[in-house]
């Protein structure tokens, strides 16, 4: 397996704004939080470098009424140290957050050069236009990984010790992950999943 390693882009967090919202501001640097598919509450506690910045934001948006519109997490912020991004509650981010990986494979070719990724629930992303077509003929058809939202909706449902599988890491993809390694294989690629 490969571990997954974040490159501070901020992509994965400039939806989650429509998902998670703030209740209230508690202090200057807590807020109650609602995840909305689960309808989780949270408490998010600010990184004291990022308090004034996400203030102002939500004082922002409250007068603006611009919350409903709002795709980027209140939580994203230009890294003060570097380049990119970072979560300004990273420490207290929520469950979703913390399982959240931009990509879930990444495929070598025989010489263990990176040539594709894949995102969301079966996409590649990739130059290698072998591998794009192999994908298409043999692997974009095979049945998807579960839908995480559909899972988050329906974990309630079940029994209580399944809940610990329900957020594991890319539920119900090991079936899919070990047929998309293997056809893979077989032609001259390989697949390592991403822990």
């Amino acid at each position: 397996m490969v571990k997954f390693e974040c490159n501070r882009c901020g992509k994965c967090c400039r939806s989650f704004g429509e998902f998670i919202t703030v209740e209230r501001q508690l202090s200057s640097r807590d807020y109650y939080c609602r995840f909305g598919i689960t309808r989780e509450l949270f408490l998010a506690h600010a990184d004291p470098e990022y308090a004034d910045t996400l203030a102002e934001e939500y004082e922002l948006q409250g007068e603006s009424g611009d919350e409903i519109n709002r795709k980027k997490c209140i939580f994203l912020q230009k890294n003060l140290s570097g380049d990119g991004f970072t979560c300004a509650i990273y420490p207290a981010r929520p469950l979703i957050c913390r399982e959240f990986q931009c990509y879930r494979m990444v495929i070598y070719n025989t010489e263990r050069q990176l040539c594709g990724r894949v995102i969301g629930r079966n996409e590649l992303k990739t130059a290698d236009e072998n591998l794009a077509k192999l994908w298409k003929e043999k692997v974009a058809h095979l049945p998807p990984p579960a839908s995480r939202s559909h899972l988050y909706l329906t974990h309630k449902h079940m029994h209580p010790d399944t809940e610990s599988h329900i957020h594991g890491s890319h539920v119900n993809d090991s079936a899919w992950a070990d047929a998309v390694v293997t056809i893979l294989k077989a032609h001259g690629y390989y697949g390592d999943i991403v822990k």
